[in-house]
């Protein structure tokens, strides 16, 4: 009551949140506003006393306990006693990664730009205060149990180290590689739905909601039988082998990917999530198509399973990509000494670039770059996409796609080709070529 006043049928709740936030820091709140205590009572008879400071709460080798009593002016008592909960287990990392190169995001937003650096200087601090807290921890609340407003910023890192600087050089108003800002137009609450490309598969992926979801599964069936007449393999199979080798072929994979992609949009359409637009990352921008109205389900099946098996077929000539935690500036500076082999594949961050090239010249990067202290990896892939490499595949992609006929989108369909919002029609054979 001294903190919020009178709350009628919601005060014994406020005291209940009260001791547990007393509890979770280790600290008793002072009560407020007792410069004088009541005279009724002989403060000097026993051992309460009135809490006039905050006081301490150590830790000890049992729980901690408390008492919340709530007195109704009609003589309604109630009593609880709260038990300070067991701390919860540490939290494996997701299969097939031990968690200590994954980027993580961190989101902060402001009323205005002042209120943006002063949110981000209290999470810097809040951070460095806390240094158990891992990147993925402090991410989640951020994101879920925090307001948003106009003034926005992602930190994008993969250690707390990277991941303090973004909050430090935006708190400070200057430029972090890490650091994306922006001012969120009057666009409506509905989101865009992001679609990722080859590499976002893992062993064992969508066998769960094909198990719990029966529309999942009736929209994976669907796009099994889109995808037969142009593959050599079972989808359904393929989805449910727990060799991870099933998933290494691009041929394979990426008309995968394509299925799981339709299934989930759809299972959120159903449930009534409509994207304002949408957006597809390489191969995820012919599940993007699809979702967006512009191809059928039929021509984007052929789309997919084409490009998988011209990529498979370009394996033979060697190749590979990397991804590195720079800026594409910079990294186009240090790959100058194998210029016309080595190029910048994809800028998928401010600090964030794909390189494709021979194999051998990508093993001295990525052991230059990890010996600089720099987050560094060769690509699972054995080829060389988004670079002067595809050209060979023009005339066997334009031939294999010259049946697909694009439509007018129904949703705004934003292309990572150009970076524009672009008509469906013209997400034709030639489009789609500029897309490896």
């Amino acid at each position: 009551k001294s903190n919020i006043g009178h709350t009628q049928a919601a005060a014994g709740v406020a005291g209940v949140i009260k001791m547990i936030m007393a509890m979770r820091h280790g600290v008793l709140p002072k009560t407020l506003h007792v410069d004088r205590p009541t005279p009724h009572v002989d403060w000097t008879a026993g051992s309460v006393s009135l809490l006039t400071e905050n006081r301490e709460w150590p830790a000890t080798d049992r729980p901690r306990r408390a008492a919340v009593s709530s007195f109704g002016i009609s003589g309604t008592n109630a009593h609880v006693v709260l038990e300070q909960p067991a701390p919860p287990p540490d939290a494996a990392p997701p299969e097939g990664t031990d968690g200590s190169d994954d980027v993580v995001a961190w989101f902060v937003s402001g009323h205005t730009e002042p209120a943006l650096r002063a949110q981000a200087h209290r999470l810097r601090d809040y951070v460095a205060g806390h240094p158990k807290l891992t990147p993925a921890q402090v991410a989640g609340p951020l994101l879920t149990s925090r307001a948003t407003f106009h003034h926005r910023a992602a930190v994008l890192g993969a250690d707390p180290r990277a991941l303090l600087s973004g909050p430090d050089a935006l708190g400070r108003g200057a430029p972090d590689p890490g650091v994306i800002t922006g001012v969120a137009v009057e666009a409506g609450d509905r989101p865009v739905f992001v679609i990722p490309g080859q590499g976002a598969q893992w062993v064992g992926m969508a066998t769960a909601l094909l198990e719990s979801s029966p529309l999942f599964a009736d929209s994976l069936r669907e796009c099994a039988d889109a995808l037969a007449p142009h593959t050599e393999f079972a989808l359904l199979d393929v989805l449910r082998d727990r060799d991870p080798s099933a998933l290494d072929r691009a041929d394979v994979v990426q008309p995968a990917l394509f299925a799981v992609m339709v299934g989930l949009a759809r299972l959120w359409q159903a449930h009534g999530v409509e994207p304002a637009a949408v957006v597809g990352h390489s191969q995820g921008e012919i599940a993007a198509a699809h979702v967006a109205g512009a191809l059928t389900l039929p021509d984007a099946a052929l789309a997919v399973a084409a490009r998988g098996r011209v990529i498979t077929e370009s394996a033979r000539r060697g190749g590979g990509m990397a991804s590195v935690g720079l800026p594409a500036d910079a990294v186009r500076q240090q790959i100058e000494p194998w210029a016309g082999t080595v190029e910048v594949a994809a800028i998928n961050g401010p600090a964030a670039t794909v390189v494709s090239g021979p194999v051998d010249a990508l093993e001295v990067l990525v052991a230059r770059w990890r010996a600089d202290g720099v987050q560094a990896r060769r690509i699972t892939v054995d080829y060389a996409s988004h670079c002067a490499d595809v050209s060979v595949l023009r005339r066997p992609i334009l031939d294999a796609l010259a049946p697909i006929t694009p439509q007018r989108s129904r949703i705004p369909f934003y292309s990572t080709v150009t970076g524009d919002v672009m008509d469906g029609t013209a997400l034709d054979a030639d489009y789609w070529y500029r897309n490896l």
